[in-house]
């Protein structure tokens, strides 16, 4: 199973800067291309609770939010210790977290 889901649009900035980002560091994803398809769109939004915009980033079924929320992880050194510890742990970490 890929721990990280990305729902994209084709022509959206922020979702390749996200990919960018992941490809930079060597993670593999699942990307969702949610642009022409209603019911993906409608499964991101009931994931996201309610975010409609793009991207929309998953790690181990935990919703981080957008390019923003996944970019702050990696400046706040957050990210590479999410990734590196093993999914049911890092779902714990993050479930602690204030």
């Amino acid at each position: 199973m890929t721990r990280i889901v990305l729902y994209t649009t084709q022509y959206c900035g922020y979702c390749r800067a996200a990919k960018q980002l992941l490809l930079s560091k060597g993670y593999d994803f699942t990307e969702i291309d949610v642009g022409e398809d209603g019911d993906l769109r409608e499964q991101m939004v009931q994931r996201a609770a309610g975010s409609r915009t793009v991207p929309q980033i998953f790690i181990d079924g935990s919703h981080v939010g957008g390019y923003q929320e996944l970019a702050g992880l990696d400046r706040g050194a957050k990210l590479d210790p999410w990734l590196a510890a093993e999914p049911m742990e890092a779902a714990l970490e993050q479930a602690s977290e204030p």
